[in-house]
């Protein structure tokens, strides 16, 4: 919650062009104001957290209340972040997932066909492995997959495995796509593969989602494993407002 309270400085300093509202954070009223702005302009987020890697500069609340500096790694957007479908597309959705989930496979269908059938779809990929350390590893070698430029068919041959996934069957399926195991296991422990977990973690506590599947389309969370019909739907609102 101290994140959440420090990160809210930031954006409602965005958002209204404040300067100093440390004094006032320990208001509940407008704590809670602030979370219903993230949870309902998501986009915020991304904005401030731009905002934080321009200034190289983040704050923490400490135990009395104050803002202070410290590294900014916490909120640190992963600019590396995997896209499906079109990377210049005008319409961005964010999804969140694990491997293990049987439901992200059930909507991994879902948004490839959403994405066949509408060429101006990006979809963002935030690996979140919340379903145990095999997650965790498949997670961290699609990650590592994409600096071979294999993330999307990696990502592929795993939502489509049958059974629950393990070290043995992501290496196995790593293999089968070409993949150079021993840079693999290299990068997977990367900085970068690091932050971007880390960064899904605290950007779920931020909108407020606690289960996989969950996506954000526009200004809207949405979680469960939507079908088609209403992807559709929701895209259609986006477009509206562009």
């Amino acid at each position: 919650m101290k994140h959440l309270l420090a990160l809210s400085i930031i954006l409602l300093n965005i958002l209204f062009g404040l300067t100093s509202l440390a004094d006032e954070v320990s208001d509940l009223s407008l704590e809670q104001k602030v979370l219903n702005i993230i949870r309902n302009n998501p986009e915020i987020v991304l904005e401030a957290i731009k905002l934080l890697q321009d200034n190289e500069v983040s704050v923490e609340i400490n135990d009395k209340g104050e803002t202070q500096k410290s590294s900014n790694q916490i909120f640190k957007d992963d600019p590396h972040a995997p896209v499906l479908g079109n990377p210049d597309g005008s319409v961005t959705i964010i999804e969140f997932f694990d491997y293990n989930c049987g439901y992200c496979r059930k909507a991994f269908k879902t948004i490839m066909d959403l994405i066949k059938e509408n060429k101006n779809i990006r979809v963002v990929m935030r690996e979140w492995p919340i379903l145990g350390e095999a997650s965790v590893f498949a997670a961290k070698a699609s990650l590592a997959a994409d600096n071979q430029g294999k993330y999307e068919e990696f990502h592929k041959e795993l939502m489509n495995n049958r059974g629950r996934i393990n070290e043995k069957s992501v290496m196995e399926t790593a293999k089968k796509i070409g993949i150079n195991i021993e840079k693999l296991k290299e990068d997977m422990n990367s900085q970068l593969v690091l932050n971007h977990l880390q960064g899904s973690n605290n950007l779920s506590k931020i909108l407020g989602i606690n289960g996989t599947p969950a996506f954000v389309f526009g200004d809207q969370v949405v979680p469960g494993a939507i079908d088609l019909k209403s992807m559709r739907t929701l895209v259609k609102k986006i477009e509206k407002l562009q």
